[in-house]
């Protein structure tokens, strides 16, 4: 649904420094690198997960080999970068050429016009072969005027995964569509199945993109949402409070111990040294759980999302490039953004990396393909049904006011789905009822929701 109108004094405050604070978020850690210089070389800015950094590696020897085109590449975590290209795309500054953007940013930069479309070079471009991407990834990167905005890197839902051993060894079955509650009875059988082994694992750690995501798809199928359709907060309503008060109390009761400081790299972690049995988390993971070297390769099964009240509830996030409008090298950039979202890159990296490294999530050709089939058989199937059965625009049980599965498509989720995410953090260390965590958290919704109304 396109987003609302929204009031001249919220326009007044989404400018270059407001919108920088608006897109702060939590996200990857780890070091970064700066390469910027001007001329006739396309200058990139992203994130700096290892797909990206093998983009990076890849690039001079293949994609500039092959057109001639040079590529600056400045690399940084995922709350700088996001910082760094709201300044930079706000202002019009022109520094960047492209940035990596994700599907929650792609509604309100494309309505800033901050962001060149891409339709006409998508279509011109036959090779590329837009119809391939995946129809979840192309929605979330189109915005309410029906204009592309961006091409996805790589996509990612979310899935169950549990170990097959420990649930053989248990007498424990997994339904291939588990329910919440059947998830809760099995993490209370699975709850020390092994010396030190927790029954589950959950993000507790506090940030809209850590606690708030997985947390926010049970809230969906549980029957909850944080808007209604006409801008009513509803996070005391008891829906949400059934669903937040079953996700607190399960991790909790069967979660990982420091619940409260676990995020998806400490759930990652837990999963591949065997102190837990299950693990509610992004598809993404299964690519290091079953990489060469994991422990516990070949010993994980897959299953769709928990639901309650919904046929799904996996949520959607892409990595995707954007344009930035004052790019004068508009010709250039696509011929770079083709290239590392097509098939030639992924390819590459199949044979250059191995097929398990490739960016999966976004081509209905990545899922057909034999080699990648065969790399990442334990999870390919399951993935592709989690992304197909993401539905941004209608994730819960009733109408929205905005985009998002595991956000509220507007800016201010970040600042807001941060304030929350400390009050559920704090009722899963024990430091206030889920009751006041919600009570505190409604109040905050009700201030987004005046701007909207």
């Amino acid at each position: 649904m396109p987003l609302q109108r929204r009031r001249r004094g919220l326009r007044v405050r989404m400018g270059a420094g407001a919108a920088a604070t608006a897109l702060l978020a939590a996200g990857c850690a780890g070091a970064g690198g700066a390469s910027f210089a001007g001329g006739d070389a396309l200058n990139v800015l992203m994130v700096n997960n290892p797909q990206m950094v093998t983009l990076q590696k890849l690039t001079a020897e293949h994609f500039t080999k092959e057109t001639g085109i040079k590529v600056n590449f400045t690399v940084l975590p995922e709350n700088d970068v996001r910082d760094k290209i709201s300044q930079d795309f706000s202002n019009q500054a022109g520094q960047y050429d492209i940035a990596t953007i994700s599907n929650f940013e792609v509604p309100f930069f494309a309505k800033n016009g901050w962001l060149h479309p891409l339709d006409e070079y998508a279509e011109q471009d036959i090779a590329f072969d837009q119809k391939d991407i995946l129809p979840p990834l192309r929605e979330s990167l189109t915005a309410a005027d029906g204009k592309l905005y961006a091409e996805p890197f790589y996509g990612e839902s979310s899935f169950l995964m549990y170990r097959k051993d420990v649930f053989a060894k248990k007498g424990l079955t997994m339904p291939a569509k588990p329910t919440w509650r059947q998830v809760a009875d099995l993490a209370a059988k699975a709850d020390g199945a092994e010396r030190g082994m927790k029954g589950i694992c959950l993000r507790g750690l506090p940030g809209w993109g850590e606690v708030i995501a997985p947390l926010t798809t049970v809230v969906n199928t549980m029957g909850g949402t944080w808007f209604t359709e006409d801008w009513q907060a509803r996070l005391t309503a008891p829906e949400f409070k059934k669903a937040t008060q079953f996700y607190v109390d399960l991790v909790r009761e069967h979660g990982e111990s420091g619940a409260a400081q676990s995020g998806y790299a400490e759930c990652l972690n837990n999963m591949t040294q065997g102190k837990t049995a299950m693990w509610y988390d992004a598809t993404a993971g299964a690519g290091s759980l079953e990489a060469s070297g994991s422990p516990v390769k070949g010993r994980i099964g897959y299953v769709q999302a928990p639901v309650e009240k919904t046929q799904s509830s996996g949520w959607l996030y892409t990595w995707a490039w954007g344009m930035q409008k004052a790019s004068k090298k508009s010709d250039d950039a696509w011929k770079f953004i083709a290239w590392a979202s097509g098939k030639e890159y992924e390819n590459l990296v199949g044979e250059v990396n191995g097929w398990s490294d490739v960016p999966a999530g976004k081509r209905a050709s990545t899922y057909a393909n034999p080699q990648y089939r065969k790399a990442a058989a334990a999870f390919a199937d399951v993935t592709e049904k989690a992304i197909a059965g993401a539905d941004p625009r209608n994730p819960g049980t009733q109408p929205r006011p905005a985009a998002g599965i595991q956000f509220v498509g507007v800016p201010e989720f970040t600042d807001l789905g941060t304030k929350v995410s400390q009050e559920i953090s704090a009722a899963i260390a024990g430091r206030q009822s889920v009751d006041q965590a919600l009570a505190a958290s409604q109040k905050q919704a009700e201030k987004v929701a005046e701007e909207y109304r």
